[in-house]
């Protein structure tokens, strides 16, 4: 399975381990970007550059990767058949930490440790992660995996600095990335670093992916977590907090909403939804203000009043408690709204256990609207 760039000797050599039973969107997804490379450049003019040759070799000698779900796609070849120059090496496993360590014997960890100086990038997507630390290649490297797998890493690889926040991390010239959709990330990035921002947002646009988050960007919404309680009151407020953000939402102002008194509410709060609820109105602001920093040309100041900050100052605050940016820092990374142009968005870094997961949507001109539904304020 190679792209249509294979004939090209001058095309970057971007090679994909496969260790079986593979996730089969940690493979292709990823597979995908490289492959729609050549299209953006010509898109812009750039054809002349070197755009990739991708391959796919798996640990099995059978001409079939196994996917996880049933579904398995064909390989290349066997990676002991592996020959001449590859640019990036990606080791994809399946959806057990387990299946990338324990697919890997001794020999198959040796050629990893053979070839790791060999190439100029060398990475993981998700528990592909667990076969480079097997093999020594990560000790002392900061290192992330999918949020199931940080606990585990830690514990099998002490030597590792496992950081269980991004959903991508640069440590040298080796990446490691988060689980499923994460990979994605991770190969614009890569995309970014060889040809730019401008081709880099073209095969995001072109795979219909509306914002390339960057890499430390949260794996989770906090918000949609906080939500699994099971108690219908509670229930119930999460989704008034949302539509009153404007509002002063302080402990008395929830307790009475919620039917309870202050104190039996705080206990029953931190209980049920894991966080103190100023901390919990706090996170659903700092998403709402997300939204409409990436979708809309209105001023720090209005967005600040419309989430119920109160000012542009303790927005700023709040925004370097929980996402260690400034609002204007955040805008300019992720803008994707009437103002923003193609180097809108740059492949740079945030969290998986906390801070809202972006999604961008395609909104529709005319009025404009947050997450929770409030009408946003055009400056």
């Amino acid at each position: 399975m190679t792209t249509d760039a294979a004939d090209d000797p001058a095309a970057r050599r971007v090679v994909f381990l496969a260790v079986p039973p593979v996730q089969l969107l940690d493979l292709v997804g990823p597979y995908e970007i490289f492959s729609h490379v050549a299209h953006a450049l010509g898109e812009h003019n750039l054809a002349s550059r070197r755009g990739y040759r991708v391959e796919v070799v798996s640990t099995e000698r059978a001409p079939l990767v196994a996917g996880n779900r049933g579904l398995d796609v064909a390989a290349h070849g066997h990676y002991r058949d592996l020959r001449g120059p590859v640019d990036t090496l990606l080791v994809v496993g399946g959806e057990d930490g387990e299946g990338a360590v324990g697919a890997l014997d001794p020999a198959a960890l040796a050629w990893l440790r053979e070839w790791a100086p060999r190439v100029r990038r060398l990475g993981a997507v998700c528990t592909g992660v667990f076969a480079l630390a097997a093999a020594g290649l990560l000790d002392g490297r900061r290192v992330v995996t999918h949020w199931r797998w940080c606990d585990r890493l830690a514990r099998d690889y002490p030597a590792v600095r496992v950081d269980a926040e991004p959903i991508y991390v640069r440590d040298g010239g080796v990446y490691t990335s988060a689980g499923v959709t994460a990979g994605m990330d991770l190969a614009l990035a890569l995309v970014e670093e060889d040809h730019g921002a401008a081709v880099a947002l073209r095969v995001a646009r072109e795979l219909v992916l509306f914002l390339r988050r960057p890499g430390g960007q949260s794996q989770f919404s906090p918000t949609l977590a906080r939500q699994g309680t099971d108690r219908r009151p509670l229930r119930d407020l999460h989704a008034w907090i949302l539509d009153n953000l404007d509002r002063t939402l302080d402990g008395e102002t929830l307790a009475r909403q919620a039917a309870m008194s202050p104190r039996h509410f705080a206990r029953v709060f931190a209980r049920e939804v894991g966080t103190t609820p100023a901390r919990y109105v706090e996170e659903a602001r700092v998403g709402a203000a997300r939204q409409q920093l990436e979708g809309t040309d209105a001023s720090i100041a209005d967005i600040a009043t419309a989430c119920g900050f109160g000012s542009a100052d303790v927005m700023r605050r709040s925004f370097l408690r929980l996402l260690r940016v400034t609002p204007q820092e955040y805008r300019t990374r992720f803008h994707t709204g009437p103002g923003a142009g193609e180097s809108g968005l740059v492949a740079v870094g945030s969290r998986q256990d906390s801070g809202k997961r972006v999604d961008a949507l395609a909104k529709p001109s005319g009025a404009r609207y947050d997450e929770a539904g409030m009408r946003l304020t055009n400056a």
